[in-house]
Order: C-alpha cells, then structure tokens, then sequence
C-alpha cells in the first residue's frame, strides 16, 4: 500500500526583529479585544509581559494575566490557566514564553471549551472541539511549539509526561521576534537550541517521515549548527539568534508531521521524575540512542553528517553516521551541556522503572526508526549514568 502523508501547521506565522510590536494589528484581524496573557513569573520579572501589556492596552484591549507557568507544568497549572480565562471572560488567549507557557496555553484553550477534565484528553485526536483562539509567541529558540499540534504536560502521580496531539492545539498566529531572545541565559539558549537539534534529527530519522519533512529537517539541521554556538557565545547577535528561531520554527514544523523518536521516549521519564529541564534530558540521551537507532536508517544518520558541515569524503555509510554522532557530542560539549544522570540524582537502581517508563511512550516508538526492547533502554539509560 502506497504510504499518505499529511502535512499540517499553524495558517498564519509572522518572523522578523520587531514582529512583535504587531500583536494588536493580529487582535484586530481575529476580532478579539478581551485578551489573557499565559506566561512564567520570569517574563514579569523580565519585563516582556508588561511590554505586551502596555501595547495592547494602548491599543483598548482589556488584558488579564496568568503568570504562573512553571518548567514541566503538571496538568493541574492548564486546568488553573483555563479557569482564569473563564473568569476573566476572555475571547482569546495569548501565549508568551517558552514550550511551557505556550503548551499551557494550547491547552487552557481547549478546557475552555470542552468540560471534560485535562486528564480526559491524553493522546491522539481525543479532543472534541476547538478551543479558543490562541497566539503564540516564543521567547526560546528551542520547542517549536507555535508549529506543532501537541502538549506536554507532567503527571506527577504518575512520575511521566503524557501529550495532548490535537489539531486543535495549533494556534491561529504565531509571532517569533528574535528580539525577545536576546536576554536569554547562555545556559538556557544551549539547552532549547539542542532540543530544537534533536527535533530535526528525529524528524529527519523518523519512520513516518516524508520528503517535504526531510526538507524542513535538513534546513533546520543546517541553520541551528551553523548559529547554535554564536548565539551561546554573543547572545546579543540579532542574526544568530534570527537563524535560531527560525531554525527552531522548521523543526517544529517537521516534528509535527513526522514524530519524534526514542530520544524524547527516554528524555520524558527522566525529566518528570527527577525534573531534568528537557532540552538538557534529550541532550544526555542524545548519543545513545544515536548509537542504537543508526542501523535502522543507516543512509540517514550518514547524511546528517554533511548537513553539519562533517568531511565525510571517503568514509563509507556507517562512519559517516558515527561522526555525524561524534559532532553532536563535541557540540554538546561546547555548549556545557551536562554529559551524565548521576549529576542529577539519577542511580542505577532507578534506571528499571525509568526504562519500564520509557516503553510506555508507544506514541513515540512507534515512530523510532529501530524497534526498543525494555533491555534496550536499560542498557541505554546506564550508558549515560
């Protein structure tokens, strides 16, 4: 049977320095005047939030605030965020920050319209409505989730993160400025940029992937390792930090459509349990699963070593995957990445449930380019103890 693909993504997306001085002219085009700002204390404390505050106040927008996004929100942080924006009254929801606040945004718009409890909605295609309008704008270069139809939110019951997969989750604007990246911390640029990387990496590997996917992968693997360093090490390069952002929108748009594979399977486990900030959990288990998946798509992992800008003349397909593998690392590295578990508490008689956790994660195996036995992600996980 001939394989279909479906390619989906946000209708209207609006880029260059300074985009984001148009966010009342958006409101405009979407008829909304009464607008709830869902964001984290940091970007009070930054001062982004009264920026937008002040322009769509001048504009007669009446705005309300949810401020309390926090890193790996629970599912309960969505279920507040809604409730306020009831009360608030408000006719569409602007999401401003990093894939936390614009994941809890994505789903406040959701509860707002269906009344079944968040928990009802884990999944693919589980929710029934449309939610209210939503725009997003990111503050990192890192989760894509202005592009993609998807939420992750943290069940500490069950120490996992689960995903809402929803067309409904894509927003009907996304903004990126790449202005409002430049305060951005060395520390959290390298950890979003890595796991913008690995979004393209695993879309580019993904069993479901699709030529056009390839494309946006390959774009987005080009222009991420080409600026990843620069703007680690000169955040205030405008350029780098551009080339970042939109690196970031293409591999969310690739992800999106053809899933992500095993790396983000093991990241989940590790970051809701022992609260591994995501991009430094898929970075850790990065070369691993590299390692493992490579013989599934072999031709694959050897070209990605040419999109890195790797010499692999002369080298034959497998050499070619491993140095593509070994430039990661080095990348790693650079950017001062942690390298083990053990720094975050991790101890090997953990790794049984973590692995137990990461075979839970079908949605996302189903997509790995090489099939995982519970044995597998043992092994894995104390590669990188």
């Amino acid at each position: 049977m001939a394989k279909i693909n479906v390619f989906q993504t946000t209708p209207r997306i609006i880029m260059g320095a300074g985009a984001s001085n148009q966010i009342a002219d958006e409101l405009r085009r979407l008829s909304a005047n009464r607008v709830m700002i869902i964001t984290d204390p940091g970007l009070v404390k930054a001062g982004i939030a009264d920026r937008f505050r002040k322009i769509l106040t001048d504009a007669g927008c009446s705005v309300s605030f949810f401020d309390s996004v926090e890193p790996d929100p629970p599912f309960e942080v969505a279920s507040r965020a809604a409730q306020d924006t009831v009360n608030a009254g408000a006719e569409i929801i602007l999401g401003i920050g990093g894939g936390s606040s614009l994941d809890i945004a994505k789903v406040a718009s959701i509860l707002v319209t269906n009344k079944e409890p968040v928990s009802s909605y884990f999944g693919v295609d589980t929710v029934p409505t449309p939610g209210l309008k939503t725009i997003l704008v990111p503050t990192t270069a890192g989760t894509g989730s202005e592009v993609t139809p998807i939420a992750i939110l943290s069940d500490h019951h069950e120490k996992l993160k689960k995903g809402i997969v929803s067309p409904y989750l894509f927003p009907s604007i996304a903004i990126l400025d790449a202005e409002l990246t430049i305060g951005l911390p060395s520390a959290v640029t390298a950890a979003t940029g890595m796991d913008a990387l690995i979004h393209a990496v695993e879309a580019f590997t993904s069993r479901n992937a699709s030529s056009f996917t390839d494309m946006l992968a390959k774009q987005a693997m080009t222009l991420i390792t080409r600026n990843i360093r620069t703007a680690f090490a000169n955040g205030s390069n405008i350029e780098a930090r551009s080339n970042m952002l939109e690196g970031s929108l293409l591999a969310g748009m690739a992800f999106a459509n053809a899933g992500v594979t095993a790396v983000h399977a093991f990241a989940y486990p590790i970051g809701a349990e022992f609260h591994i900030p995501h991009g430094v959990a898929n970075s850790i288990m990065l070369s691993p699963v590299m390692e493992f998946n490579m013989l599934g798509a072999l031709p694959k992992f050897a070209q990605m070593a040419r999109f890195f800008g790797e010499n692999t003349s002369g080298l034959g397909e497998r050499a070619s995957a491993v140095a593509a593998a070994k430039y990661l690392r080095t990348l790693a590295d650079d950017l001062n990445i942690p390298k083990s578990l053990s720094e975050f508490g991790v101890k090997d008689e953990d790794i049984p449930s973590l692995a137990s956790g990461v075979m839970k994660v079908t949605r996302i195996l189903a997509n790995n380019p090489r099939d995982l036995r519970l044995e597998d992600a043992e092994e894995i996980y104390r590669r990188v103890l």
